[in-house]
C-alpha cells in the first residue's frame, strides 16, 4: 500500500503499523539530541575508531559509552563491527543521507505551506 505522510515521499507503509515511519523517524533524531552523542559523531567524522579510544578522548564510563553507542547503532546513524574484544564505530553514510532528507523534506514543505496559507492577511 502506498501512502503519502504529510513530511515524507512516497514510501511503503506497514497498513497495521503507519506509525512505524515515525517511530523510525523519531529513533534517528533521538540520537542527535545529546551532547555526548553528538561528541561521539564528531570524532567518528575522521574514521573509524575503537570503542577504547572513544572512551579514552571522553572520559566517560564504558557503561555511558554503551548506552549512547546503542542509541546511534540502532538510530542507523553509526555502525559498529567487533574486532578482538573491542567494538569499532564507524558513521553510516546513508544514515546520514536519511537524516539530511528528512530536515530537508521539512523545511520544503513549511515553505510551500506558509506561501499556500489562505490567512495570510494580517489581523490588526
Amino acid at each position: 500500500m502506498q501512502v503519502t505522510y504529510r513530511w515524507m515521499s512516497m514510501k511503503e507503509v506497514n497498513p497495521m503499523n503507519p506509525n512505524e515511519y515515525y517511530e523510525s523517524e523519531a529513533k534517528m533524531f533521538k540520537a542527535l539530541c545529546d551532547p555526548n552523542r553528538l561528541m561521539i559523531i564528531d570524532r567518528l567524522r575522521d574514521g573509524e575508531m575503537c570503542a577504547c579510544k572513544i572512551l579514552e578522548e571522553l572520559a566517560i564510563s564504558q557503561s555511558t559509552l554503551s548506552h549512547h553507542m546503542k542509541i546511534l547503532c540502532e538510530s542507523g546513524l553509526v555502525e559498529s563491527a567487533r574486532v578482538g574484544k573491542w567494538t569499532h564505530y564507524s558513521l553510516n553514510a546513508p544514515g546520514f543521507e536519511r537524516a539530511a532528507q528528512r530536515l530537508s523534506a521539512i523545511a520544503i514543505a513549511g515553505s510551500a505551506a506558509e506561501a499556500a496559507c489562505c490567512c495570510s492577511e494580517k489581523v490588526g
